[in-house]
């Protein structure tokens, strides 16, 4: 039985023997997630692939899938690092229904595609433009200048983000106008980030800290040490609490939003993987381990 250690205010954390994470085997390598109500697809290697607790539910061939994926307007939106496109997956059927030239900005695939504002947003050169893609006629409708190696994007709380690793900064983006107005200076090597749980939140890989940004002001309003490192994971935020998927420590672990404390670390360390946060669980990948694994909530706490 896995048990969690920590306490979290606002996070269905019980004082009881904790129920056991689900674990399914994912043949190649599974490795980022996005969630499509109760079954989640995973980018695998010359493969998009669509799961469910049950097991594979569908399979879609591309020559190198990479990056997060992004589900909106009935599809699946994914960056390929071969053709330098964002291919439309059709949901229901899971065939590529429009493959959009917008260049990849990091064809190594650590980036992200993301859904907002009525479209459909990635890093399509690494001098620092971002494309903007309209799912009405499956094409770039705008770009938006950024620093240079923008690679991690996020949308929430009426923004546009996106985050360097090279120049460490993170830009606030106007959808209304593709424009930056707002940039910060970030800790080392920042890299994946989320718009939630009333804040953005960013992995500061290289000094193994997690920053809390205002969505106002576009300011780091505060700080909490992690780890070491948080190189190579993942991060989302849902239920009251700030997830990152960790290549150290643990597989993952939770932070308070407004306390900034680790209140839970889960799991034995498994390498690096991708992490997505609902509302009945908690899904994660670990490549080298070719696994799925779904940790349902409540968790449990050590007594």
């Amino acid at each position: 039985m896995s048990r969690v250690w920590g306490l979290a205010a606002g996070l269905a954390l019980v004082t009881a023997p904790a129920v056991a994470e689900e674990v399914i085997p994912v043949p190649g390598f599974g490795d980022f997630i996005a969630v499509d109500g109760a079954t989640v697809w995973l980018t695998n290697r010359g493969r998009v692939e669509h799961w469910s607790r049950q097991g594979l539910l569908a399979s879609v061939a591309m020559p190198h899938p990479c990056g997060a994926m992004a589900v909106a307007e009935g599809a699946l939106w994914v960056a390929d690092c071969a053709a330098g496109d964002v291919d439309r997956i059709d949901l229901a059927s899971g065939a590529i229904v429009a493959a959009v030239h917008s260049g990849v900005g990091n064809p190594r695939g650590e980036l992200n595609v993301v859904a907002g504002a009525g479209s459909v947003w990635v890093t399509s050169e690494a001098k620092g433009v971002i494309a903007r893609i309209d799912p009405a006629g499956n094409r770039v409708v705008a770009t938006v200048k950024v620093d240079p190696d923008a690679f991690y994007l996020a949308y929430g709380l009426g923004a546009l983000w996106a985050v360097s690793g090279t120049k460490g900064t993170i830009e606030k983006i106007d959808p209304a106008s593709n424009r930056v107005v707002a940039r910060t200076a970030l800790g080392k090597e920042p890299g994946f980030l989320v718009a939630g749980e009333g804040a953005v939140w960013v992995q500061e890989q290289g000094d193994g800290t997690l920053a809390r940004v205002d969505a106002g002001s576009g300011a780091v309003s505060g700080r909490v040490k992690v780890g070491a490192s948080l190189k190579w994971g993942d991060i989302d935020a849902a239920g009251g609490q700030v997830w990152l998927r960790t290549t150290d420590d643990q597989v993952f672990a939770a932070v308070d939003p407004a306390s900034l404390k680790v209140t839970a670390r889960v799991g034995a360390p498994a390498g690096s993987g991708g992490l997505r946060a609902t509302a009945d669980g908690i899904w994660t990948t670990a490549h080298d381990h070719h696994t799925l694994t779904w940790w349902p909530l409540p968790l449990a706490v050590k007594p």
